[in-house]
């Protein structure tokens, strides 16, 4: 791939990132340092700073076979095409492979499921996972057959054009019946395994929420994501001080109506098919968990 320099005194991982579909900065850096990049003739560097019109050289290697273990497993496929796949995920499964969970995540299912039908931009650990969910929320997740429908996929991820809507309960009520919280995520400052709504290091964060319905001491909202940071939807609920019932990481220490993981789902995913654009619009009913606890609210009044 060969690009050529528009912005001078830009650095040169920078331009990757934003010239290369689906390539963030930190993978930029890794072909960098990889010796997979070269400016004019020669090797670069991160922090080269461009001219107008440098050439830039670009080679992406070829995505490493995945040495992870196909396992049969029951998968809730509520859309598939040639191209994409829709997964509703129970709460509990782990999306992709990590530490304490090398062979009983969504992408060993997949790998049984759909074998090469996956595709491998994303490298070894999440083949075909375009966007993920936490393990404790259930709901949908788009999974991309080809390279191709991973970058178009990826691309709608990145300019918002993606719709993901998630039903939550949270614990206190609300005056209002909707609003926006717009407070910029990064990661927490003392404990690595959190995020947090902070000014510094931060990506910037949108969350749209609205009031479906009122219990006592509780509600059922449904946010839309805006921007999609990790935890978004848990961070922004908290520091409103609305946390979700159940998430005992930021919220509520001592679980709650029987809840220890939080009560969230991802109900509808709209994205446009990357092969001709027309819209796809998928949704998820609520989970039975989900259900016995508005089951309980209920009878609580």
């Amino acid at each position: 791939m060969i690009l050529r320099a528009d912005l001078p005194g830009e650095r040169l991982d920078a331009f990757l990132a934003r010239s290369v579909p689906d390539l963030t900065r930190s993978a930029a850096q890794k072909l960098i340092e990889e010796g997979c990049v070269v400016r004019n003739g020669k090797p670069g560097k991160k922090n080269d700073k461009l001219n107008l019109d440098d050439e830039i050289r670009v080679t992406i290697p070829e995505a490493k076979p995945v040495d992870i273990q196909p396992v049969e497993m029951a998968l809730d496929i509520v859309y598939e095409d040639e191209d994409v796949v829709v997964i509703n995920k129970p709460k509990g499964l782990v999306v992709h492979p990590a530490a304490g969970h090398q062979d009983d995540t969504l992408v060993n299912g997949l790998l049984y499921a759909l074998g090469d039908d996956l595709s491998g931009i994303n490298g070894e650990l999440r083949p075909g996972i375009v966007h993920r969910i936490d393990k404790d929320t259930s709901g949908l997740l788009a999974v991309a057959k080809n390279d191709f429908s991973h970058r178009m996929l990826a691309s709608q991820l990145k300019d918002h054009t993606m719709a993901r809507t998630y039903e939550a309960i949270v614990c206190g009520s609300f005056r209002e019946d909707s609003g926006t919280v717009d407070a910029p995520i990064g990661r927490h400052p003392s404990d690595r395994k959190k995020m947090c709504v902070t000014q510094r290091n931060s990506k910037e964060a949108v969350t749209h929420w609205e009031v479906v319905a009122r219990y006592r001491g509780y509600t059922h909202v449904r946010c839309r994501l805006e921007t999609g940071r990790t935890h978004q939807i848990r961070v922004h609920m908290a520091h409103i001080g609305h946390p979700i019932l159940g998430d005992t990481v930021y919220g509520h220490k001592k679980p709650e109506l029987g809840q220890d993981s939080q009560c969230l789902h991802a109900g509808a995913l709209c994205f446009q098919h990357p092969r001709d654009l027309h819209p796809v619009m998928v949704f998820a009913e609520l989970p039975e968990y989900f259900k016995q606890v508005l089951a309980k609210l209920e009878k609580m009044g």
